[in-house]
Protein backbone atom coordinates (compact mmCIF):
# COMPACT_ATOMS: atom_id res chain seq x y z
CA UNK A 1 0.00 0.00 0.00
CA UNK A 2 1.20 3.39 -1.13
CA UNK A 3 2.28 5.88 1.56
CA UNK A 4 -0.39 8.87 2.09
CA UNK A 5 0.66 12.26 1.25
CA UNK A 6 -0.27 15.53 3.05
CA UNK A 7 -1.24 18.64 1.09
CA UNK A 8 -1.04 21.79 2.58
CA UNK A 9 -3.27 25.31 1.56
CA UNK A 10 -1.37 27.56 0.07
CA UNK A 11 -3.10 30.59 1.08
CA UNK A 12 -1.29 32.87 -1.16
CA UNK A 13 -3.26 31.14 -4.54
CA UNK A 14 -6.40 30.36 -2.96
CA UNK A 15 -10.04 31.94 -2.52
CA UNK A 16 -13.73 31.03 -1.60
CA UNK A 17 -16.24 33.53 -2.78
CA UNK A 18 -19.75 33.35 -2.31
CA UNK A 19 -22.71 35.27 -4.30
CA UNK A 20 -26.04 36.05 -3.60
CA UNK A 21 -28.62 37.66 -5.57
CA UNK A 22 -29.63 40.97 -4.10
CA UNK A 23 -33.06 42.97 -4.64
CA UNK A 24 -33.71 39.85 -6.99
CA UNK A 25 -31.84 41.59 -10.06
CA UNK A 26 -28.07 41.69 -8.97
CA UNK A 27 -25.48 39.37 -7.44
CA UNK A 28 -23.24 40.84 -4.12
CA UNK A 29 -19.85 39.21 -3.90
CA UNK A 30 -18.13 38.32 -0.79
CA UNK A 31 -15.72 35.88 0.12
CA UNK A 32 -14.00 34.62 3.07
CA UNK A 33 -10.07 35.98 3.59
CA UNK A 34 -9.06 33.55 6.10
CA UNK A 35 -9.02 29.97 6.28
CA UNK A 36 -6.82 26.81 6.35
CA UNK A 37 -7.50 23.39 4.08
CA UNK A 38 -5.64 20.42 4.43
CA UNK A 39 -6.43 16.89 2.67
CA UNK A 40 -4.10 14.08 1.72
CA UNK A 41 -3.62 11.49 -1.34
CA UNK A 42 -2.18 8.26 -1.69
CA UNK A 43 -0.18 8.69 -5.71
CA UNK A 44 -2.48 10.83 -7.18
CA UNK A 45 -5.94 10.01 -5.97
CA UNK A 46 -7.06 12.29 -3.15
CA UNK A 47 -8.80 10.65 -0.57
CA UNK A 48 -12.15 12.60 0.37
CA UNK A 49 -12.02 11.71 4.25
CA UNK A 50 -9.22 13.87 4.59
CA UNK A 51 -10.48 16.95 3.58
CA UNK A 52 -10.71 19.83 5.54
CA UNK A 53 -11.61 23.13 5.83
CA UNK A 54 -12.08 25.91 8.84
CA UNK A 55 -13.03 29.16 7.64
CA UNK A 56 -12.73 32.01 10.32
CA UNK A 57 -16.02 33.55 10.46
CA UNK A 58 -14.59 37.24 11.42
CA UNK A 59 -13.06 37.30 7.70
CA UNK A 60 -16.02 37.74 5.61
CA UNK A 61 -15.59 40.43 3.69
CA UNK A 62 -18.14 42.16 1.05
CA UNK A 63 -16.75 45.24 0.15
CA UNK A 64 -19.09 47.33 2.79
CA UNK A 65 -18.49 47.90 6.17
CA UNK A 66 -21.55 47.45 7.04
CA UNK A 67 -23.10 45.09 5.50
CA UNK A 68 -19.81 42.90 6.78
CA UNK A 69 -21.01 44.27 10.75
CA UNK A 70 -24.28 43.07 9.80
CA UNK A 71 -23.10 39.44 7.93
CA UNK A 72 -21.58 39.08 11.25
CA UNK A 73 -24.43 39.59 13.72
CA UNK A 74 -26.77 36.96 15.22
CA UNK A 75 -28.96 37.91 11.90
CA UNK A 76 -26.21 35.78 10.02
CA UNK A 77 -22.92 34.44 10.88
CA UNK A 78 -23.09 35.42 14.67
CA UNK A 79 -19.62 35.44 14.78
CA UNK A 80 -19.14 36.13 18.91
CA UNK A 81 -20.95 32.45 19.70
CA UNK A 82 -19.87 31.03 16.09
CA UNK A 83 -16.18 31.32 15.11
CA UNK A 84 -15.62 28.90 12.29
CA UNK A 85 -17.60 27.82 9.92
CA UNK A 86 -16.07 23.94 8.89
CA UNK A 87 -16.38 21.65 5.90
CA UNK A 88 -15.17 17.76 6.41
CA UNK A 89 -15.42 15.91 2.82
CA UNK A 90 -16.89 12.48 3.25
CA UNK A 91 -16.64 10.81 -0.50
CA UNK A 92 -15.19 11.96 -3.64
CA UNK A 93 -16.61 10.61 -6.44
CA UNK A 94 -14.20 10.88 -9.81
CA UNK A 95 -16.48 11.26 -13.19
CA UNK A 96 -13.15 11.70 -15.36
CA UNK A 97 -9.75 12.76 -15.21
CA UNK A 98 -10.51 16.56 -14.85
CA UNK A 99 -14.03 16.12 -12.88
CA UNK A 100 -14.89 14.77 -9.09
CA UNK A 101 -18.15 15.26 -7.06
CA UNK A 102 -17.26 15.95 -3.94
CA UNK A 103 -19.68 15.60 -0.99
CA UNK A 104 -19.15 16.67 2.92
CA UNK A 105 -20.87 18.13 5.68
CA UNK A 106 -21.03 21.95 6.02
CA UNK A 107 -21.04 23.08 9.35
CA UNK A 108 -22.12 26.88 10.04
CA UNK A 109 -23.19 27.91 13.20
CA UNK A 110 -23.29 24.90 14.72
CA UNK A 111 -25.81 23.41 12.02
CA UNK A 112 -24.73 20.64 10.00
CA UNK A 113 -25.52 19.47 6.23
CA UNK A 114 -24.36 17.73 3.84
CA UNK A 115 -23.73 19.54 0.84
CA UNK A 116 -22.01 17.82 -2.71
CA UNK A 117 -19.80 20.42 -4.67
CA UNK A 118 -18.71 20.26 -8.30
CA UNK A 119 -14.73 19.79 -7.90
CA UNK A 120 -12.47 20.53 -11.23
CA UNK A 121 -8.84 18.93 -10.45
CA UNK A 122 -6.54 21.63 -12.10
CA UNK A 123 -3.50 19.21 -11.93
CA UNK A 124 0.11 18.86 -10.04
CA UNK A 125 3.08 21.09 -11.39
CA UNK A 126 5.90 22.45 -9.90
CA UNK A 127 6.38 26.18 -8.94
CA UNK A 128 9.53 28.01 -9.94
CA UNK A 129 11.58 26.87 -6.58
CA UNK A 130 10.91 23.06 -6.97
CA UNK A 131 7.74 22.85 -4.87
CA UNK A 132 4.74 20.34 -5.91
CA UNK A 133 1.43 21.60 -6.37
CA UNK A 134 -2.22 20.61 -6.76
CA UNK A 135 -4.93 22.99 -7.89
CA UNK A 136 -9.04 22.58 -8.04
CA UNK A 137 -12.03 24.54 -8.72
CA UNK A 138 -14.92 24.35 -6.42
CA UNK A 139 -18.55 25.30 -7.46
CA UNK A 140 -21.64 24.60 -5.88
CA UNK A 141 -24.88 26.16 -4.24
CA UNK A 142 -26.69 25.74 -0.85
CA UNK A 143 -29.88 27.20 0.97
CA UNK A 144 -28.62 29.46 3.15
CA UNK A 145 -31.79 28.79 5.93
CA UNK A 146 -30.88 25.34 5.93
CA UNK A 147 -28.09 26.53 8.35
CA UNK A 148 -30.46 29.10 9.85
CA UNK A 149 -29.32 31.81 8.43
CA UNK A 150 -33.10 33.29 7.75
CA UNK A 151 -32.67 37.14 8.24
CA UNK A 152 -34.22 38.69 4.99
CA UNK A 153 -36.71 41.88 4.16
CA UNK A 154 -39.46 42.08 1.81
CA UNK A 155 -39.85 44.06 -1.28
CA UNK A 156 -42.32 46.64 -1.81
CA UNK A 157 -42.68 45.09 -5.30
CA UNK A 158 -42.71 41.81 -4.39
CA UNK A 159 -39.84 39.35 -3.61
CA UNK A 160 -37.35 39.49 -0.67
CA UNK A 161 -33.84 41.73 -0.37
CA UNK A 162 -31.31 38.69 -0.39
CA UNK A 163 -31.96 35.28 -2.15
CA UNK A 164 -31.82 31.69 0.12
CA UNK A 165 -29.98 30.34 -2.90
CA UNK A 166 -26.02 31.28 -2.16
CA UNK A 167 -23.80 30.27 -4.76
CA UNK A 168 -19.87 29.27 -3.97
CA UNK A 169 -16.82 28.94 -5.85
CA UNK A 170 -13.45 28.34 -4.22
CA UNK A 171 -10.37 28.49 -6.30
CA UNK A 172 -7.15 26.24 -4.32
CA UNK A 173 -3.48 25.59 -4.08
CA UNK A 174 -2.16 22.60 -2.27
CA UNK A 175 1.80 21.88 -1.67
CA UNK A 176 2.97 18.32 -0.86
CA UNK A 177 4.43 18.49 2.15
Amino acid sequence: MADKIKWALDPAHSEIVFKVKHLMITNVKGEFRNFTAELTSTGKEFDADSIRVNIDASSIYTNNTDRDTHLKSADFFDIEKFKELTFAGKSLKKIDDENYKLTGDLIIKGVSNEITLDVKFGGINRDPWGNEKAGFSLSGKINRKDWQLNWNAALETGGVLVSDEVRINAEVQFAKQ
